[in-house]
């Protein structure tokens, strides 16, 4: 069976949504980011990233982390390709082509938006995005998302997904990304294509049924 590592409120949230779109049963570890715990070494303080069960699936201390009957990966969108490939269907590429487009669209989303959408998500959870410091980080992330966001603009016009005629990985793993920007409505209103494809992902029962379990969450 899949197992999990990562509580949802975190990069595993991806996998979580992953599994849901394939159907597959799988089991969740609550793996907690240390940085959100007291004292994370504590005996009394919950599985977390810096606790050495955890640390003996992952030394490199961070979720999300998959265990698929022995195989450990612990890259978060890396999970979603290796679980696409392996469990088939449509959100798998069909042919080297796709494998090639989805791979490359991934690692895209990986190097030229996640680093800028991390520094948004982060500033509001920090509370300080309306602090001198805050809204200026928040400005550099949003300039330098401008050209990402335009580019994949452009890819969108006159289709529905990134790669193929159909919701594959590619899209959840982007989706994924793009997420983090959220909060900066001027952004996608600029580029209503990225909008409106990424409300078409996130329209899907299992996203849905992911960040359903993810606002129950403590956190």
């Amino acid at each position: 069976m899949l197992t999990i590592y990562g509580v949802y409120r975190s990069r595993a949230s991806r996998n979580y949504w992953m599994a849901g779109e394939l159907g597959i049963p799988f089991k969740s570890v609550p793996v907690k980011q240390a940085y959100r715990l007291a004292d994370p070494l504590a005996d009394d303080a919950p599985v977390n990233t810096k606790s050495a069960e955890f640390l003996a699936v992952n030394p490199m201390g961070l979720i999300p982390a998959i265990d698929d009957d022995g195989l450990v990966l612990t890259e978060s969108l890396a999970n979603n390709l290796y679980l696409a490939r392996k469990y088939g269907g449509p959100l798998a590429p069909i042919d080297v082509r796709e494998e090639g487009l989805i791979g490359n669209w991934t690692m895209w989303a990986a190097t030229e938006v996640e680093p800028h959408a991390v520094r948004i998500i982060l500033t509001y959870d920090a509370g300080t995005e309306n602090t001198d410091e805050g809204k200026a980080k928040v400005s550099a992330a949003v300039t330098a998302l401008g050209k990402a966001f335009a580019y994949l603009e452009s890819h969108l016009d006159g289709r529905d997904h990134i790669v193929g005629d159909r919701f594959t990985v590619a899209d959840l793993n982007l989706a994924e990304v793009f997420r983090y920007a959220m909060s900066q409505t001027e952004l996608f209103d600029g580029h209503p294509k990225v909008k409106a494809w990424l409300a078409r992902c996130q329209s899907r029962p299992a996203f849905k049924a992911m960040m359903e379990v993810r606002s129950k969450e403590a956190e």
